[in-house]
């Protein structure tokens, strides 16, 4: 039995397998089953009214899930799947309120990893997985991250490299008359666009998510980190870190730095994101500077996911 074979198993059976995808790893468990659900909200300790996000193999298992199919939704997922897009779309009976939080909708994608798609159809079932660390964290990246993270919390750990993309699923609503964008991520909001036309933005967090990664507050490192541009002095007497896409000026008073990408690669820079801001988090600074990206494409998904991350401290 090789370990896509025992790990399937596992799913098979309730319990939990942390699993590599080309945007973050994710902590799945059988979609169907409401008992191993629960255990994903048990073990990252996630509140039960924010809805996961489901993973299978191809539209015919989709269609399981769901009960249509909008002519744009179709347009996408002919383009984007396997990728990192979601769609929320109106749910089946089938589906567990528990992985949708009660809410009509479920949100579903094939994800473009080979380890991810074999043990979705080894296992037969779909998976709901949300990113494999404790609630509000830094989203892992590699199989290290989780290991630090969620350790023997997890039945099994695949290990399936470092993340290609590096940040969440793009997350596209067809719950309203037009299509919204619930979150931007690995796929540019410029691609949906050019292929099914306007999306709206909708409306910011609440207590009522519709998809993963709305809230307020969520991706934070421990060390608090702010969001925004290079101020014109910075703290004194604090150890401070910068984030930021490329090099400044000057690097003068700052403790540690991290670079997204020499050459201002936004693909490269997602990529590098989540460990970066890990890197950092464990240099014992009083505060991370975290720079923004362009607006645009990829830049989109980093900023929001720094804004997010972002803890604002009186003084700072």
């Amino acid at each position: 039995m090789n370990e896509i074979q025992k790990a399937a198993g596992i799913i098979q059976e309730g319990g939990l397998v942390a699993f590599p995808t080309e945007t973050v790893y994710g902590l799945g468990a059988d979609a169907l089953n409401p008992y191993a659900v629960a255990r994903i909200f048990e073990v990252k300790n996630r509140p039960t009214f924010d809805p996961l996000i489901v993973h299978v193999a191809d539209i015919r298992q989709a269609e399981i899930l769901v009960l249509k199919f909008p002519e744009k939704a179709l347009k996408l997922i002919e383009k984007f799947w396997p990728g990192p897009l979601t769609l929320v779309l109106p749910k089946a009976p089938i589906v567990p309120d528990i992985v949708t939080s009660s809410l009509p909708t479920v949100a579903i994608r094939v994800p473009n990893h080979l380890m991810a798609l074999e043990l979705i159809r080894e296992s037969g079932r779909p998976i709901a997985a949300p990113s494999a660390n404790p609630f509000g964290q830094v989203s892992p990246t590699t199989v290290d991250h989780v290991r630090r993270s969620l350790g023997n919390k997890v039945d099994m750990i695949l290990d399936g490299g470092p993340c290609a993309i590096g940040v969440e699923s793009t997350v596209i609503s067809f719950t309203g008359k037009e299509p919204a964008l619930l979150r931007p991520g690995g796929v540019p909001l410029e691609d949906i666009q050019a292929l099914i036309g306007k999306v709206i933005q909708a409306a910011g967090s609440s207590d009522k998510p519709q998809s993963p990664g709305q809230l307020e507050q969520h991706y934070a490192p421990k060390t608090p980190l702010v969001f925004g541009d290079l101020p014109s002095e910075l703290p004194a007497g604090k150890k401070i870190g910068l984030l930021a896409l490329q090099k400044p000026k000057a690097l003068d008073g700052f403790a540690a730095w991290e670079l997204l990408s020499e050459k201002g690669d936004l693909k490269e820079a997602a990529a590098n994101l989540f460990a970066a801001v890990r890197r950092l988090d464990e240099k014992g600074l009083d505060l991370i500077l975290a720079l923004p990206a362009p607006p645009e494409g990829l830049g989109r998904a980093i900023n929001d996911r720094l804004a997010r991350a972002s803890q604002k401290r009186p003084g700072i």
